[in-house]
């Protein structure tokens, strides 16, 4: 089976990995960009539309190479992907493409794909057609739990302290880092050990499990999302989670131990403490096996074979 990829960020480790997910299992996949460089810490995209536009004529050309089907991948990338006339469309949604500024655009178009994958229940609501929920599936053999004192010292973390994971940009204003300050600041009073917030971000990849067993607890405040990454990747490492109610985490967290969903900022504040009072690992491993790369491959291999 031979795809075509078209992907506003190449550089995405999630579309990474679902390309190298598909090529274990014997699909060929070739991956257009969209010219010009993303922004990967505002809200706002430093691309033009004479980027959009330089990137049909691409689009077009790749289209008549003999592949089986287009994979848009991401909203905006959508309308290219319609407009080659010859491949069948699978269009897939991250969240902010469905959610943000430009949903009513994706909307409409979701209506001319073959078929459309969301990365939750909540973004297949936003939708008037049939969607696929496919969330990103975690790399289990790379987050996997390692001792926490090892992972503390490797960082230079202190041992004695209190540590909570905050895995974004301070500057993506979606994920509301100043929220996190004041849940983190109102928790502090209530330990007797000191606390530590770490905004952690531009790692390789392969570096955040270190990160993710060193910590004591995730802090997601975000104001929306699809199917966040990093609490994936966090259960795959037994880390517990706080997060505010947005996308799939009530899905991935309603069976794990400790981990809270919370809606105020008095939820998330008395969840963290209660956490960092008496620290100790997750059972959500188990809980994540449904988001595994194997599964997201044979989710994804289903809906291409039932397209073509």
């Amino acid at each position: 089976m031979r795809v075509l990829n078209l992907v506003t960020n190449d550089t995405a480790r999630f579309f990474d990995q679902q390309v190298r997910a598909l090529a274990a299992a014997g699909v060929e996949s070739t991956t257009v960009p969209v010219p010009g460089a993303p922004r990967y810490y505002a809200e706002e995209t430093t691309r033009s539309v004479l980027d959009y536009a330089r990137f049909y004529p691409r689009v077009l050309r790749e289209s008549l190479d003999g592949y089986d089907l287009v994979h848009a991948n991401y909203g905006l990338t959508a309308p290219h992907a319609l407009a080659q006339p010859t491949r069948p469309v699978v269009l897939s949604l991250w969240g902010s493409d469905l959610m943000g500024e430009y949903g009513w655009l994706t909307r409409r178009l979701a209506r001319y794909a073959d078929a459309v994958i969301v990365m939750s229940d909540e973004m297949a609501a936003e939708l008037d057609v049939p969607a696929h929920v496919v969330p990103h599936g975690v790399d289990f053999e790379t987050f996997a739990p390692i001792p926490t004192a090892a992972a503390r010292e490797r960082l230079e973390w202190d041992l004695d302290a209190r540590h909570v994971l905050f895995p974004y940009h301070p500057d993506r204003a979606v994920k509301d880092f100043p929220r996190a300050e004041r849940v983190v600041e109102s928790a502090r009073d209530r330990l007797d050990s000191p606390l530590e917030l770490h905004a952690v971000t531009g790692l390789p990849h392969a570096e955040m499990p270190r990160y993710m067993n060193a910590a004591d607890c995730l802090l997601l405040t975000s104001r929306r999302e699809g199917s966040p990454n990093s609490v994936k990747e966090a259960l795959a490492c037994n880390l517990p989670v706080v997060s505010t109610d947005v996308g799939d985490v009530q899905q991935r967290l309603c069976d794990v131990t400790p981990s809270f969903v919370c809606r105020s900022d008095a939820e998330l504040v008395d969840a963290l403490a209660a956490v960092l009072a008496r620290p100790e690992r997750s059972d959500g491993r188990e809980a994540a096996r449904d988001v595994s790369l194997e599964r997201m491959q044979a989710r994804l291999l289903d809906i291409y074979r039932d397209v073509l």
